[in-house]
């Protein structure tokens, strides 16, 4: 890996997600030699995927270079880097780049979509966890649109405009709804000699009600919002099959489409070699402490999604969204800080700022504690919290003018298919 030796502590964060984004950031200038390894070389802004599959950003807009975080301090290093074993009892990390040494190592590989173990829905249906995955659905659905344009076959083309994805939380509710609006505002003058009333948007949920994580007050204000874009909600269904452009469900519902979504859920993205015993198997996260120390181990931590600490409130452990990954990745580093210099750390508590999904124009959905409440204000501070966490101020401004653009002029202007999708297996996961 070409890392220099030192006396310095050697700390090692897999990941550059937001929980070891939030680490790295508070300990570049500590005295320790810090190595941050991830498999991309930068750390990409998830809430916003959505926008970049419908063509609202490009993808630099929601993406930060991770050497920029790094590159502040004097023992700070950056390592693209796909990590495939952890060896607790040598204290070493193996990756396809060669293997390394720490004396301290957090573990923030963050999550993956979880398919249940439906093997054809996995081979087949299309997913948004990472930026390549975001443009490869963006491509497909540009391309089927510009296959329906000449198609004289009316069932084919009805096909290739009906768009369905499985899982009605945020990023379901969000993408389905960026769709609609492509549909509504969009795509009518792009393409003039196309009737979009053959057009459909699917949103299928096995929970009785959309945003199943919000409060039924938030659930039922999206489904209006959602209705009111012309979106089809099947609530009480659960996806069992996709395979020859065939959605098939528990109940009577069958859809032909030539795009299918998987949203319906995440699971962890565990590295080998820690002990299976500190590993929850029906969430494959590590189960850790209230410091984030894993199970049976003082000098390896887990931070966000790929962590379960367990409460009297968060029995299962935290949501697994942005806010408890970066406070958790914000709180180990004042404890690394503290245990340092021979102190003792603080438990960590998990400060809820609510929870909030965006339904499309002037429309969205806030839960903050006992105020819930949708409609514009709710959009205008979903808006504004999510370009507060953008990672650098160049991207601020960026997706800050793209909104302001698209608000005024009804506009996408990524409407590019900069990279052809070809087949399926683009689509694959890599851990």
């Amino acid at each position: 890996m070409n890392i220099p030796h030192t006396n310095l502590p050697r700390l090692v964060v897999i990941g550059g997600g937001f929980a070891g984004v939030a680490l790295a950031r508070k300990m570049v200038k500590e005295d320790v030699q810090l190595v941050l390894l991830d498999r991309h070389n930068y750390h990409t802004f998830q809430p916003l995927l959505y926008q970049v599959s419908t063509a609202s950003l490009e993808p630099d807009s929601i993406a930060y270079p991770l050497r920029k975080i790094v590159k502040r301090g004097k023992n700070t290093f950056f390592r693209m880097a796909e990590v495939t074993a952890i060896d607790p009892n040598i204290q070493n990390i193996h990756t396809n780049i060669g293997s390394i040494s720490y004396d301290y190592l957090v573990i923030a590989t963050g999550a993956r979509t979880n398919f249940f173990g439906n093997t054809t829905i996995e081979n087949n249906a299309m997913r948004m966890k990472n930026l390549p995955q975001a443009l490869n659905l963006r491509s497909l659905m540009l391309e089927n649109l510009e296959q329906a344009v000449i198609t004289t076959d009316p069932e084919e083309r009805k096909e290739l405009l009906r768009f369905v994805l499985a899982g009605a939380g945020p990023t379901g509710v969000e993408l389905a709804g960026g769709i609609a609006e492509l549909k509504l505002n969009v795509l009518p003058r792009d393409y003039p000699d196309m009737n979009f009333d053959d057009m459909e948007i699917h949103l299928i949920e096995g929970a009785p009600r959309v945003l199943p994580p919000m409060s039924e007050h938030a659930s039922e204000k999206a489904a209006k919002f959602l209705k009111k874009l012309g979106v089809h909600i099947h609530t009480n269904t659960q996806v069992q099959h996709y395979e020859n452009n065939i959605v098939s469900t528990n109940t009577d519902l069958s859809l032909k489409t030539a795009t299918f979504i998987w949203s319906a859920g995440v699971t962890g993205a565990p590295v080998s070699g820690i002990d299976a015993k500190s590993l929850i198997p029906r969430a494959n996260r590590y189960k850790v402490n209230e410091f984030n120390q894993i199970d049976g181990y003082q000098n390896i931590f887990a931070i966000g999604d790929i962590s379960v600490m367990e409460t009297k409130k968060y029995p299962k452990g935290h949501p697994m969204v942005a806010q408890p990954a970066i406070q958790q990745g914000s709180h180990l580093a004042k404890n690394l800080k503290r245990h340092l210099k021979g102190k003792d750390m603080i438990p960590f508590k998990y400060f809820d700022k609510g929870s909030m999904a965006t339904i499309g124009r002037n429309k969205a959905v806030v839960d903050i504690g006992k105020f819930k409440f949708g409609g514009f204000f709710a959009w205008f501070i979903w808006m504004f919290i999510h370009l507060w966490f953008l990672v650098g101020f160049r991207n601020r401004f960026v997706t800050f003018f793209n909104w302001v653009y698209n608000y005024i002029n009804y506009d996408k202007a990524a409407r590019l298919i900069v990279r052809p999708f070809k087949n399926k297996e683009n689509t694959i996961e890599r851990v």
